[in-house]
């Protein structure tokens, strides 16, 4: 446990951001003794939004010290790392354990332990004004709210960031991550037998993809009964041709991802035949079975600050990384806990507080952000990954430090 700040120096924070980092904030600082709103811009809760997680103690700490969170009824597990060959054989096996969940499960898990008069749907920013005592926001609806401390946790697209950083943009790594999902009952009992109990990976010149299972919509965790996920790497030229796959259904143009349900039928097509083709036999099967594949652009985010006077930025609305450590969300959690012990440091004075606590993360976050883009570039471009190297291996700190996570 981080403390608690001294009776007398109740802060009041606003998050902007309602996903797991902005809720891990809420939560966080709330047991602090803060007073703390949580402003999220979607109208709807965000269920179904992500698909599978790689656990890591930080990203469950706060569940976990105050035994919200059951780790073996809401994760997956798998007990090896495997890498297949293009015919489907196994090239190297390594016993290194993970746990893996949902968005959805971790998301749900979090907002129940939020008071829901705190917790603001329909709050999109649109304005943000610091004094020496205060933080002012505006909003899209015609509401203001006022604050000592606001965390941006408003995620790769942030308002925060752009209104504190507005230079800072995201970088396209030069590739996009589609992503799939199927219920493992769908499988043929090859396939199956062939990921399961497997972070299952596929390293070919110009392309990688790997599978775990995650929990399934209705919360099964027993082998069988999961979803199976799929993350499959595709280089994708900047220009016209990144900007026709990002055009949905609809003829909108996205910026940094298509949710299921919005990739046109053309791009659909494509991803199923270029998976029978070019992907080992288990793992084309997940992609042709998976009902509404989507995808994301990898993009990298490297800030000079994450501290303004009484403004912080957390996760992803600070850096921004590529998912190729397992360690966004992680490094988000971490950003919080960091905080809160600054404050407590500094005894609730708001700015020392972030003068404190502003260079540990930068430097954090700077580390990640090198490792991240190092190891895409490394699969995507020079092709210079090697099956079963440990350096590979899922990790913030250090590579391999997310798994074999104890159970408790």
């Amino acid at each position: 446990m981080t403390g608690r700040l001294q009776a007398g120096r109740r802060l009041r924070v606003a998050v902007l951001g309602g996903s797991l980092i902005g809720l891990t904030t809420a939560l966080v600082l709330r047991d602090l003794g803060c007073d703390v709103d949580v402003h999220e811009r979607s109208r709807v809760p965000l269920e179904g939004r992500g698909v599978g997680i790689v656990l890591h103690p930080t990203t469950v700490r706060y569940l976990l010290e105050h035994r919200l969170l059951d780790l073996s009824a809401v994760s997956t597990t798998a007990a090896h790392h495997r890498y297949l060959a293009e015919d489907g054989s196994v090239l190297t096996e390594a016993a290194r354990r993970h746990h893996f969940t949902s968005y959805n499960t971790l998301y749900g898990t979090l907002l129940r332990a939020v008071d829901p008069d705190r917790y603001h749907l329909d709050a999109e920013a649109t304005g943000i004004r610091q004094t020496a005592d205060e933080v002012g926001i505006a909003f899209a609806d015609g509401r203001s709210a006022t604050c000592d401390l606001l965390v941006g946790a408003d995620g790769i697209s942030s308002f925060t960031r752009r209104t504190m950083l507005p230079d800072v943009r995201p970088r396209y790594g030069g590739y996009v991550a589609w992503r799939a999902v199927v219920d493992e009952r769908e499988l043929s009992p090859a396939t199956f037998a062939a990921l399961d109990d497997s972070l299952t990976y596929f390293v070919r010149p110009g392309t990688h993809a790997l599978t775990y299972p995650i929990p399934h919509y209705d919360g099964a965790v027993e082998p069988g009964r999961r979803l199976m996920n799929l993350v499959w790497y595709r280089n994708v030229p900047d220009g016209e041709p990144l900007a026709d796959l990002l055009t949905d259904r609809s003829g909108r143009r996205r910026e940094v991802s298509l949710p299921p349900g919005a990739v046109r039928e053309e791009h659909l097509a494509d991803f199923a035949a270029t998976a029978a083709a070019r992907l080992p036999p288990p793992l084309a099967e997940v992609a042709e079975k998976s009902p509404a594949p989507f995808l994301q652009v990898m993009v990298d985010v490297d800030v000079p600050r994450m501290a303004f006077e009484r403004v912080a930025l957390v996760g992803d609305a600070a850096f921004a990384v590529r998912p190729h450590a397992a360690a966004a969300t992680a490094k988000g959690a971490d950003d919080v806990w960091a905080l809160a012990a600054a404050l407590v440091r500094a005894g609730g004075d708001v700015r020392e507080a972030l003068r404190l606590w502003e260079p540990a993360q930068l430097d954090l976050g700077r580390a990640l952000l090198a490792r991240t883009r190092d190891l895409g570039e490394g699969a995507q471009f020079r092709s210079d990954w090697v099956p079963g190297d440990p350096s590979l291996t899922f990790g913030l700190r250090t590579p391999g430090d997310s798994a074999d996570m104890r159970v408790r």
